[in-house]
């Protein structure tokens, strides 16, 4: 019996207003998820959050997270640094229980994500 397709919980992070209602930035990570995931069918929803990437408080983050471990499906996110720029937040993340995926780095395993996540915190 063939293993299911994955499922995916879209998570974009934008972190000005201005950003959020130009488009800018938020436009170009959906486009990295349709260009990820072709088949439409396995997106479940859509999570939006207007917050710098050094605040940690995310309410959106939390919700696409419950809803990714409630459905057993995958987090997705455009670019690790959309996800956050702060080390210990995004390795707090990959040990959370819920699977996530970077479209820009699909083949990242949890040293490759600690790595690059130390790297977008020293970039900050």
């Amino acid at each position: 019996m063939p293993t299911p397709a994955p499922r995916y919980i879209p998570y974009y992070r934008v972190s000005t207003v201005r950003q959020g209602q130009s488009g800018l930035g938020l436009e170009a990570q959906q486009a990295a998820v349709r260009a990820f995931v072709q088949d439409p069918t396995r997106l479940l929803g859509e999570y939006v959050e207007i917050e710098s990437g050094k605040k940690n408080q995310r309410p959106q983050l939390l919700a696409a997270l419950a809803e990714a471990r409630a459905a057993g499906a995958t987090l997705l996110i455009a670019k690790l640094d959309r996800l956050s720029r702060n080390a210990g937040f995004i390795l707090m993340l990959r040990d959370s229980g819920v699977d996530f995926v970077c479209c820009d780095m699909p083949d990242a395993n949890t040293l490759t994500v600690g790595l690059f996540a130390v790297l977008a915190q020293h970039e900050r």
